[in-house]
C-alpha cells in the first residue's frame, strides 16, 4: 500500500493537533494553579518555591503547543496542497481551513509573548515579579481574542470529524 502525501499530511496533522490543543488545556490547568478562580489576580501567600516551578511547568508546556502548532500548521498547507477534495464540495474543509488560518497572526503574538516567557525560564532570570506581568500579560493580549480562536479550534475539530456542508453528488450527474 502506497501511501500519497496528503495521507501522511493528515497522520502529522492529527499528531500535530493533539499536542497542540493538548498543551494549552495543560497551560491552562496549570496556571490556574496560580490565579484566583475567574479572576486574573494571584492567589495570597502562594510559596515561591512553587511558583517557580508552576512558571517553569508553563513553560515546558508551551514547548510543546509551539512544536504542535508548527507540525499542524505546516502539515494543514501540505493536505490543502496535495489533496484531492475539492472545497467546493466539501464545505467542511473550506470551514477548518478558514478556522485554522484566520487566527495566525494572534498566534504568532501570543508565541511572541510565550517565547519570553520559556526565555526567562531557561536562560533568564528568578524574578517571580517578571513572570507575573508577563503571565497576566498573556492571559490578558488582545481582549480575549485568543480564547475565541481556542472556540473556533475546537470547532474545527467538530468539523472535521462530522463534516457538514458536505456537497453529495448524485450517480446521475
Amino acid at each position: 500500500m502506497e501511501l500519497r502525501s496528503s495521507q501522511i499530511a493528515v497522520y502529522f496533522f492529527a499528531i500535530g493537533l493533539v499536542l497542540w490543543l493538548g498543551g494549552i488545556i495543560i497551560r491552562g490547568v496549570i496556571s490556574n494553579e496560580l490565579l484566583q478562580a475567574g479572576t486574573l489576580e494571584f492567589k495570597p501567600n502562594i510559596n515561591p518555591s512553587a511558583e517557580r516551578t508552576i512558571y517553569s511547568l508553563i513553560a515546558n508546556a508551551t514547548t510543546v503547543v509551539l512544536l504542535g502548532y508548527i507540525v499542524t500548521w505546516i502539515s494543514g498547507i501540505i493536505f490543502l496542497l496535495t489533496t484531492t477534495l475539492s472545497p467546493k464540495e466539501h464545505g467542511w474543509l473550506m470551514m477548518s481551513a478558514i478556522f485554522l488560518y484566520f487566527f495566525t497572526p494572534v498566534e504568532i503574538y501570543t508565541f511572541y509573548l510565550d517565547i519570553q516567557m520559556m526565555m526567562m525560564n531557561f536562560y533568564g532570570s528568578n524574578d517571580l515579579t517578571e513572570y507575573r506581568k508577563l503571565l497576566i500579560h498573556r492571559l490578558g493580549a488582545l481582549s480575549g481574542v485568543p480564547f475565541i480562536a481556542l472556540l473556533c479550534y475546537f470547532t474545527l475539530l467538530g468539523c472535521i470529524v462530522f463534516q457538514p456542508l458536505r456537497k453529495h453528488i448524485s450517480a446521475e450527474e
